[in-house]
């Protein structure tokens, strides 16, 4: 079996290029992503900075603590306040007593020059107390390594996904095909004697023996390519300046082995296939296509497919906010596309005689496309991937952006909005009493709130804090399911439909930003839009917050285009930045921002190379085989040229069949987050990134085409 199995590898070297590169090319992603992801893990340990020079860190209490019941359990969990407490007077007082202290930046934390375990004594429960290297978390933003991994753990996980499943179904569709076009060896080997699970081995060896080859030139590729994603993510700015690859194993051995494995269950359907059959029936259908979508694929294609979009629909109805987020918008479609492509052979005939293809060359390009299902399917599958996923993924972020950016500016009537840290509104207080027509002045501040969710959890919700609730009411034009955000005054909050407590009304127990609790009333319930439709409460209960970081600015009707001069130096004395409430929400709500781009361009990508190498592999050994098929033309009468144009023509229309897929996969997906968009009385604007889908479509057919017409025209001479 050995001994045949190398002789078939070697004699068919060229069918199993296509397979082997893309198998090695996934695989050393799955390297480099395994390894840029091990990176992400941990992030370093850096030495503390604000208190290097002492020992022990007494630090303010920096965390809210509650009891929860987990089961018949009560269990003590803790949230992170936005700002340490000072450290007490009395406690402060009493280490200076004792040794000497060091105060650096800020009442949140001192350094204290003692034996740690009697500053320990001393302190109690009443303060933290730190030493070693824990002393960094006394340092400004201490989580601001691992606050910088977060979104490239995300971005390689969602490029390693998409590289695991386009690779599986690349090299599960290229064997596939590579089985279809050697039905005549198989039935002769049948003749010979073979038994189906001799055929089903021979089958299955080749692909381990592929993969092996493949994954070793794979993780080869991976140790090379890591370094040089690193170096690129630092340099594009998705990663911070001291991200390096480290030195796990682990990710190798993950890859090569998923390989292997990809590899084999590749060719699982396909041998089976191969092993049913028979002697005769081989040698008769070996040129005709039939029996190409078997009761098990077509069952398989449709669970995918009701999967896909039953979990579309379960998504939007019981929690639609999902549907808004970039981990799920990446991977939902691809149930979706998986169905699709299962069920592409029992789709291709209906979708051909939809599109009208002049001339006796356009009628025999459809006949062919028609007639050969396995060729035209294997020519679609990747088509639609590409397509599917450049219309899903830039579709869904633009939608969601544009979403988000249309939310923001219909939630303010103010005619400017000026942004920016410890801004002061009292210039435009003061001059908004004098100034023609009026002014409207509305400042507000980043804070936070804790409320329980049930019995078992505690919640940290990003919420406003604002300075004048009847400025912010007249500004505000905020999505109220009920109530009146006029109400809002010291001892009520506005909360968002999430919230558990939720009536007109209710009294809900909240713990402000630095960590006290008190209790708020319910005076209105907001819609909970695409996720900034916070909580809103008075500056009186955000300790901390410090001076506004956004101020809206309404003006009267004695305004037109311009403020007046007054009016313009009383913005420019806030000492933020100034713009127009058009400008500031195109400004800070870009369609796709650059990180996000880069991401996405990352994944595509993949896509994109992974469909040139299956299109190339397909098309040649497809046309390949068809010297007796293009013989006949040539003595038929038809010249090299019409016979290219024919050929080229089947390419293409398989490309547009595939795109048209891929589209209907696109709309799928887009109108789902339509929906969902739609329920949270969130702004709908479906934005289609047509250029991508082109692009990408126009880069299929360029490969498609020449993958045909060149061996058409060495086969024709």
């Amino acid at each position: 079996m050995l001994t045949v199995v190398l002789s078939g590898l070697r004699a068919r070297w060229a069918g199993f290029v296509g397979s082997l590169v893309a198998l090695a090319l996934g695989v050393g992603l799955l390297a480099t992503m395994g390894l840029g992801l091990s990176s992400t893990l941990h992030a370093p340990e850096r030495q503390p900075e604000r208190f290097a020079g002492a020992p022990v860190v007494v630090r303010g209490q920096d965390a809210v603590v509650v009891d929860v019941r987990r089961g018949p359990d009560t269990v003590r969990i803790s949230e992170r306040l936005d700002r340490p407490h000072p450290v007490e007077t009395a406690l402060l007082r009493e280490l200076r007593t004792r040794w000497r202290v060091t105060v650096a930046g800020g009442p949140d934390a001192v350094g204290v020059h003692g034996p740690a375990d009697q500053v320990r004594a001393v302190v109690g429960d009443r303060a933290t107390v730190l030493t070693g290297g824990e002393r960094r978390l006394a340092d400004p933003d201490p989580e601001r390594d691992a606050q910088a991994l977060v979104a490239l753990n995300a971005l390689l996980g969602t490029a390693g996904g998409v590289t695991s499943f386009v690779s599986v179904f690349v090299v599960a569709s290229t064997f596939a095909f590579a089985v279809a076009l050697r039905r005549r060896e198989f039935g002769l080997l049948r003749t010979a004697g073979a038994t189906p699970g001799q055929v089903r081995r021979l089958l299955l060896a080749e692909a381990a023996g592929v993969g092996v080859l493949a994954s070793a030139a794979g993780c080869a590729l991976g140790a090379w390519a890591a370094p040089q994603l690193a170096r690129l993510l630092v340099e594009e700015g998705l990663a911070p300046a001291w991200f390096a690859i480290g030195d796990a194993r682990w990710p190798f051995h993950a890859a090569f082995w998923t390989g292997v494995t990809v590899a084999v269950a590749g060719a699982v359907a396909a041998s089976r296939r191969a092993g049913r059959i028979g002697p005769t029936a081989a040698l008769r259908e070996a040129d005709v296509d039939s029996g190409v979508l078997p009761l098990g694929r077509r069952l398989l294609g449709a669970a995918l497919l009701l999967t896909g979009a039953a979990l579309l629909v379960w998504t939007c109805v019981d929690d639609p906010y999902a549907l808004l987020k970039r981990k799920t918008y990446t991977t939902q479609p691809m149930l979706l596309i998986s169905g699709v492509a299962l069920l592409a052979p029992l789709l291709v005939r209906p979708v051909a005689r939809l599109l009208p293809l002049p001339g006796v060359t356009g009628l025999l390009v459809r006949a062919n496309t028609a007639a050969a299902l396995r060729r035209t399917s294997a020519v679609a599958a990747p088509v639609l991937v590409t397509v599917a996923l450049a219309g899903s993924l830039f579709g869904s972020a633009v939608t969601v952006t544009t979403a988000r950016g249309a939310e923001a500016r219909e939630q303010t009537a103010a005619r400017y909005v000026i942004t920016g840290e410890g801004l002061t509104a009292e210039p435009l207080r003061a001059a908004g009493g004098t100034a023609k027509g009026g002014v409207t002045v509305s400042a507000t501040a980043a804070t936070s709130v804790f409320v329980r969710d049930g019995d078992s959890a505690l919640v940290k919700y990003a919420a406003r804090a604002v300075a004048d609730p009847a400025a912010f009411a007249d500004l505000a034009r905020l999505p109220v399911l009920a109530g009146d955000v006029r109400d809002l005054d010291d001892g009520s909050i506005v909360v968002n439909e999430e919230w558990e407590r939720r009536r007109i009304g209710d009294r809900v127990q909240v713990w402000l930003a630095d960590g006290r609790t008190t209790t708020l009333r319910v005076v209105a319930v907001l819609a909970p839009g695409t996720g900034d439709n916070g909580p809103y409460l008075t500056t009186a209960n955000a300790p901390g917050a410090g001076r506004p970081d956004r101020i809206d600015v309404g003006t009267g009707p004695g305004y037109r285009e311009q403020p007046d001069a007054a009016l313009a130096r009383a913005m420019a004395a806030t000492g933020g930045t100034v713009r127009t409430a058009d400008a500031w929400a195109a400004e800070t709500h870009p369609p796709v921002s650059r990180t996000t781009r880069l991401g996405l361009l990352l994944v595509l990508g993949i896509a994109v190379v992974y469909t040139v190498i299956a299109l190339a592999n397909t098309l040649v050994m497809a046309t390949s085989v068809r010297g007796g098929e293009l013989a006949s033309l040539r003595l038929a009468g038809a010249t090299r040229a019409q016979i290219l144009r024919v050929v080229a023509g089947e390419s293409l229309l398989a490309v547009v069949i595939g795109s048209l897929l891929g589209v209907a996969v696109t709309a799928v997906c887009l109108g789902g987050l339509a929906a969902a968009l739609a329920a949270l009385s969130a702004p709908v604007a479906v934005a289609v990134p047509w250029g991508v889908v082109g692009a990408a479509a126009g880069t299929c057919a360029v490969v498609a085409t020449a993958a045909t017409v060149l061996p058409a025209w060495r086969l024709t001479r």
